[in-house]
């Protein structure tokens, strides 16, 4: 069943029940400053890291879910509601959440009386708005109270949740007017506080969570707002919050707005103090004085709302599917830039306090963002070099607000090395900029340290070469992309983490996933090499892939699929010759786009196999048969009930190397077929199965295994962004930047009459039509631009700032 519907002409998912199967969530924020919100209002907001600088609490794995937010509560003459239903829950008489493009709108309304708020972060400031309208739709007069309620983080989230000896203790507010200051540990080390304020004079406030709440109530039943009265509390110690209560008088008809700011500052240590004791407001008044008036929060959304569109421009189409034109035009490209923001740090699934931003993740992310914020792009890659160790490995992780790796995790996971030479290609084909590859890059954020981009793309590629196995096959490390396949860990201690366990020295346990990656990525630092003028390299290189590929083939194939990988006594894992585990998904999508096996038909042996045993009615499972017990010589990927995530799910991350291959090899039908199991536009009908938002890709769903087949977690901040919009608009769409301009090569459904897109590329916009008459999936007969015929496939770059009609014809 449905709780929505899609509003493409305003590009907002519209959900019309407050009680959809999960909290369906947005992001705010494209910055500095990021909110989570449900679409009951729950979620949480930090400053740049969500552990460091946790600006507000959230409750994770509650009973009831998603509790914590910023709540509004209205008070009527003794009735009192929240207009985004939850907290409170008491039925509404209508009810309205319209997710956005970095807003969220929440309409309730209750006795006569209708609220909506309007939540956002404007571009450049840190902090959240919220825009309320409260109106009287009855046909008396009508006074209400209307009570605001955040509850204050203690800045380092963890901590917050764990050091109560000490916590209960610190809690320090400050009040002005009708702002409400957080400054617990503001007199010590720290140098930033935040602030919740109203643009109204408030008739009360609360700012001690126990005085607002009551020790024995929750969330839903707040005895200040049953009192209809707040207690003028002053938190000291214990748990701060920030309330505001307001007096609102309507006549029938009559509205009133309100601007609430919930804001971040920082200052310089010479300039923490106005004085004694007195934390210097100055920047606050500032941001505050922005956001006065209802007009002023009006300009700043229609800025945001310019700043996505122009974001969306840059790739448009337009084909016969209107679910796929809804994900490739809208969805997809945000959430690729909401998981560039945020990487794998934040969400209702990553709790923000475990982890930073992923080395191999972010590069991949790159992948989805780089034709919309370049310049962004660039200053993430160089970020994610500087990390890289001297041996051309990686840490797994960096923290960004330090932008340096995370020892805490480590590295040796040897496929990391790799995802960044396919980052850096995709920004110069992107941009055309080669010299990037002359920037000199730290290693180990140590700038005595630093070389040339191209010695990092370098060792990252020989540190595959210099690092393989008895079957000549790269060793896995610590993991490879799959980082629940452990087979260096050996782990019999319950708790003992999998990903920084090693028991064994790893010098035999291999991985054809790598191998793959390896010939799939590789080719892409022989361009490299040869636009620098490093032909011997390039050559030498190339003689690396060829030996990888013969590798492949002699020890990675299993006569219909290729092997996964070889165990740490040297056994085949992803074979027929398993007990469980006989294929995997992701080494057969790289080896395919590789073009290993393509002279004799593995390709489509391997495919086929894919299609045979690994397809579900919601997709492509992760592998078959299932794990049912504990493989010690496996790792974590055993440890999951058959059917959850590593243990058969269907991971959606890999489903994409599965897509781009059948288009690849010009099997558009299947390729299509596959993108519309996993693509969540096309999960709406059964949102009851799949659980997680419609609008955005989750990590995984429930594969055939499992008990609850189709239901999707880890929703929003996932790879499967990245690289479904790759699979689709590069491979099934078939509009892919190239080093010398932008390559044409779909792999539609053969069905398709044909389809348009605009693409802007390096300074110029194409407009693309493309016609199938003869009804194919690949292959291109004629092609032309502004009306001459070119030879190939690859469009000319123009950068001249013009418009240029480009046509396709298929055959």
């Amino acid at each position: 069943m449905k709780f929505g519907f899609f509003d493409d002409a305003r590009k907002e998912y519209v959900i019309q029940s407050p009680k959809t199967p999960y909290p369906w969530i947005n992001y705010l924020g494209t910055q500095d400053f990021f909110s989570l919100i449900s679409n009951t209002a729950g979620g949480y907001s930090f400053y740049k890291d969500a552990r460091l600088r946790r600006i507000t609490r959230y409750r994770y794995n509650n009973v009831p879910v998603d509790m914590g937010g910023r709540y509004f509560y209205l008070y009527d003459n003794g009735d009192f509601w929240s207009p985004g239903w939850s907290p409170v829950k008491r039925d509404l008489e209508a009810y309205e959440c319209r997710h956005g493009m970095g807003y969220t709108v929440i309409k309730g309304k209750r006795g006569g009386i209708s609220t909506e708020i309007t939540f956002f972060v404007p571009q450049n400031y840190a902090g959240e708005v919220q825009k309320v309208v409260v109106k009287n739709e009855s046909g008396e007069k009508k006074s209400v109270k209307l009570f605001s309620f955040l509850e204050w983080c203690l800045w380092e989230a963890y901590d917050d949740m764990t050091n109560f000896q000490r916590n209960f203790n610190t809690g320090e507010v400050e009040l002005e007017g009708s702002t409400i200051y957080h400054k617990t540990e503001y007199k010590e080390r720290r140098d930033h506080y935040a602030f919740y304020t109203v643009n109204a004079p408030i008739s009360g406030f609360d700012t001690d969570r126990e005085s607002f709440m009551g020790l024995y109530n929750g969330f839903e039943n707040p005895q200040a707002v049953a009192a209809g009265k707040s207690n003028n509390s002053v938190a000291d110690g214990w748990s701060p919050i920030a309330s505001h209560c307001i007096d609102i008088t309507l006549a029938p008809g009559e509205s009133k707005e309100l601007v609430f700011i919930l804001g971040y500052v920082e200052n310089k240590e010479e300039e923490k103090w106005e004085s004694k004791g007195v934390i210097n407001k100055t920047k606050a008044h500032e941001m505050i004085k922005r956001f006065s008036t209802a007009k002023q929060v009006d300009e700043a959304l229609a800025e945001l709302a310019d700043y996505w569109n122009k974001l969306l421009s840059v790739y448009n189409v337009n084909t016969p599917e209107e679910k796929l034109n809804r994900m490739v035009n809208i969805w997809n490209q945000y959430q690729c830039m909401v998981t560039f923001n945020l990487s794998r740090s934040a969400s209702y699934f990553e709790s923000g306090i475990g982890r930073g931003m992923g080395f191999r993740d972010s590069n991949q992310d790159l992948l989805g963002f780089v034709h919309q914020i370049p310049e962004r792009a660039k200053e993430r890659l160089l970020d994610l070099a500087a990390t890289q160790l001297e041996n051309g490995g990686a840490y797994h992780q960096y923290q960004p607000l330090t932008k340096k790796g995370n020892d805490a995790v480590g590295g040796n996971f040897n496929d990391d090395p790799l995802w960044l030479i396919l980052a850096c290609a995709a920004y110069i084909k992107e941009t055309g900029d080669i010299d990037v590859l002359n920037t000199m890059v730290p290693y180990e954020n140590d700038d005595s340290k630093a070389q040339p981009l191209l010695d990092h793309m370098k060792r990252a590629f020989y540190h595959v070469v210099n690092k393989r196995g008895p079957h000549n096959l790269p060793l896995i490390g610590r993991a490879d992309w799959n980082d629940c396949l452990n087979l260096n860990c050996f782990s019999k201690t319950p708790g003992e983490s999998f990903q920084t366990t090693t028991s064994k020295d790893g010098q035999v346990a291999e991985s054809i996933l790598i191998a793959g990656m390896f010939c799939y990525i590789g080719p892409e630092y022989v361009a490299m090499c040869e636009k620098m003028g490093k032909l011997e390299e390039a050559r030498k290189a190339q003689g690396h892939i060829e030996d990888m590929k013969k590798a492949i083939l002699e020890s990675g194939y299993d006569g219909e699929w290729f092997l996964r990988a070889y165990d740490d006594f040297g056994r085949k894992l992803g074979s027929k010759e398993n007990e469980e585990g006989k294929i995997f998904i992701e080494p057969q999508g790289f080896c395919v786009m590789a073009g290993i096996g393509a002279e004799d038909g593995k390709d489509i042996k391997t495919l086929d196999s894919v299609k045979k045993y690994l397809d579900s009615k919601y997709g492509l499972v992760l592998n078959n048969p299932a794990f049912t017990r504990y493989f010690i010589e496996y790792g974590e990927i055993s440890t999951y009930p058959a059917g959850y995530k590593e243990n058969a799910s269907i991971f959606c991350h890999n489903n994409a190397w599965i897509i781009c291959a059948e288009a690849f090899v010009g099997r558009g039908d299947r390729a299509f077929e596959y993108y519309s199991k996993i693509a969540p536009a096309y999960t709406e009908e059964y949102s009851d199965i799949h659980r997680t938002e419609p609008y955005v890709y989750a990590q995984t769903i429930a594969g055939k295994d499992a008990k609850r087949h189709g239901e999707a977690k880890n929703s929003w901040l996932t790879g499967t962004a990245a690289w479904n919009f790759v699979a689709v608009s590069q491979y099934i769409l078939g509009i892919k930047p190239a080093y010398d301009g932008l390559e044409i090569n779909p792999g539609i459904p053969h069905e398709w009459s044909g389809f348009k897109a605009t693409r802007q590329f390096r300074g110029a916009t194409y407009e693309i039509e493309v016609s199938n008459p003869n009804k194919v999936s690949k292959g291109i007969r004629q092609l032309t631009v502004d009306g001459k015929e070119i030879n190939g496939n690859i469009l000319p770059v123009f950068s001249d700032g013009k418009t240029h009609a480009v046509k396709v014809v298929m055959g």
